[in-house]
């Protein structure tokens, strides 16, 4: 059924319904992920394929990935010599964070430990939350006007705020675009470019805001918490952490940190990425789709504006798809080519059709980069003496599928 929805008929089940809670953001209507896939859809897919997440321009921001992940290895070694527990969600959040913030504005925006990148994990948070929980004014459109739990309320509060800051850092960039000669030429450089593009090729500023915000909160929550599950899983399955670890010393001599070119050379670490992709799905139920007209699939009528969801966890546990579908089994992935990229309906962590995730690429990038050198380069044990068999492993539902106890685990230095 996945398969009908999400390829066969994609056309016809490109729509998407808008939560209630996400119509308290400023110009919601505009934001990518809830546009129509008309010209202004198009154009932002154009934007995000060509200058952000284009495979030739994601090798020419190499360096970049690697300095943040520098800086997350000398936060863990400062950890590791005092020895403090790492909350691992926090520590990769600020990464990412660092990472975009270096991508779109050419600055080091935030320290990992400011009020700052305190206030935007809070606000991202506030705003995954709100947006994943029930609300009776999706299920009741009439009660729409009066918002009866009060999220449109509360999530307004961190739309607003997001979208000041973000408003701060265009006005500092504009400042600096007309008193310079020459110009950064990262993303925000780019996406200002085209608002001085008039017609159906050029943004406004609030296209430009939404792209960002989208991108913050898209790109950091996400990998948090695939990378917070891969660390999960490795430390509560010692024998397959062992094997990662074995993989890595054959190939790569001690010291240093590892570079994204060499991550192909470690069939058993993708195998384990993807195994937690597969047992946590980052996004269980996907972003719902909504049928444009009246659709028949498999002798049923779905009449138009119904709303869609696939249940993209249950199919990755389901035993008609999945030998043993609750083990953590790694090997699977090295038996099978199993494609995340939209091809095989039974594995779809980035969704699939037209609508497919645009970041992706990045993301199994800065997944894999920040996994490797967190196991090459440091043991780790779990706080107060605990098991890997007493480790909590449950799920927390929403927009994104969390840990519903935070990771916490204390790096050590690899003893030979």
């Amino acid at each position: 059924m996945a398969k009908e929805i999400l390829q066969k008929h994609d056309a016809e089940f490109v729509g998407r319904p808008i939560p209630d809670a996400v119509t308290a953001e400023k110009g919601y209507e505009l934001a990518f992920p809830w546009l129509p896939t008309g010209p202004q859809w198009r154009k932002l897919r154009k934007i995000f394929n060509s200058h952000i997440f284009k495979a030739q321009k994601l090798d020419s921001l190499r360096h970049l990935r690697h300095d943040v992940v520098k800086t997350l290895v000398e936060r863990v070694v400062e950890a590791q010599e005092s020895g403090k527990a790492i909350y691992i969600g926090e520590i990769v959040f600020s990464t990412m964070m660092k990472l975009l913030s270096k991508t779109l504005f050419s600055v080091d925006m935030l320290d990992p430990a400011s009020d700052a990148m305190k206030e935007l994990q809070v606000l991202n948070a506030n705003i995954m939350m709100l947006v994943a929980k029930p609300n009776l004014a999706d299920y009741f459109p009439f009660l729409r006007p009066f918002d009866p739990q009060g999220i449109r309320r509360k999530i307004r509060v961190s739309y607003d705020r997001l979208h000041e800051l973000i408003d701060d850092m265009i006005d500092q960039r504009m400042k600096h675009r007309n008193a310079a000669t020459e110009r950064s030429g990262d993303l925000l450089d780019i996406l200002l470019d085209y608002t001085e593009h008039e017609g159906p090729d050029g943004l406004t500023r609030l296209d430009v805001k939404l792209l960002i915000v989208e991108i913050f909160i898209a790109g950091t929550d996400t990998s948090t918490s695939t990378v917070e599950w891969v660390m999960a899983e490795l430390l509560h399955n010692p024998t397959i952490l062992s094997k990662a670890k074995q993989e890595l010393s054959e190939i790569i001599t001690p010291g240093g940190i590892v570079q994204e070119q060499d991550i192909t050379r470690f069939p058993y670490l993708t195998a384990v990425i993807k195994e937690t992709m597969r047992m946590h799905q980052t996004s269980p139920l996907l972003l719902p789709h909504r049928a444009e007209q009246d659709v028949e699939i498999q002798g049923y009528t779905i009449p138009k504006h119904t709303r869609i969801w696939v249940n993209a966890w249950s199919i990755s546990r389901d035993a008609a798809y999945w030998e043993k579908p609750t083990c953590f089994m790694p090997e699977r992935f090295l038996n099978e080519d199993i494609d995340f990229r939209g091809n095989d309906f039974k594995f779809t962590p980035f969704s699939a059709g037209r609508r497919i995730c645009p970041g992706l690429n990045l993301a199994v990038r800065m997944v894999a980069l920040i996994v490797v050198n967190l196991i090459k380069i440091f043991d780790w044990k779990l706080p107060n003496g605990m098991a890997p068999e007493d480790m909590d492993m449950t799920e927390k539902f929403g927009v994104t599928l969390r840990k519903a106890e935070p990771l916490v685990a204390i790096p050590m230095r690899i003893t030979t």
